[in-house]
């Protein structure tokens, strides 16, 4: 899951900064914070990876008991496929980054409207709005089933 990040403000002695509705949507503000918390985010699971990696190369899968050989290999491989899938996470704080960075971070890809802050907050990759999302899921339910 995504990083809490929250940072002082630029203005004064240790006020925490949030996104709030009251100011101007996406402001220079806003976007620092989001790419605080998304550059936070992607730093986590880097560190988590180079564990990983290191782990793997000071353990041993040869283990003498066929039980623990067999144990050891499944955790390894659940352990590899969610690297994987944070691999792929990566891809897509890469590509919110870039959003931020050409201005159109925060906005539905679809509709084109501001995409909440709440939402953002709790999956700062997200590219649509929650109602933009539900109606590609049932878009894509509708195609599997025929």
């Amino acid at each position: 899951m995504a990083t809490t990040v929250a940072f002082k403000s630029d203005l004064s002695g240790g006020e925490v900064y949030r996104p709030s509705a009251d100011e101007d949507f996406m402001n220079e503000r806003q976007q620092r914070y989001f790419r605080a918390k998304l550059l936070a985010w992607k730093e986590s699971i880097l560190l988590e990876a180079q564990g990983t990696l290191s782990q793997l190369q000071n353990d041993s899968l040869l283990q003498p008991d066929l039980t623990d050989r067999a144990s050891s290999e499944t955790d390894w491989s659940i352990e590899l496929r969610t690297r994987d899938r944070q691999r792929k996470l990566i891809s897509k704080i890469d590509a919110a980054l870039r959003r931020i960075e050409e201005g159109e971070y925060g906005y539905c890809e679809v509709t084109g409207e501001p995409i909440s802050l709440a939402r953002l907050e709790a999956r700062p990759i997200a590219t649509m709005t929650v109602e933009a999302q539900e109606r590609h899921e049932r878009n894509e339910k509708v195609s599997r089933e025929e």
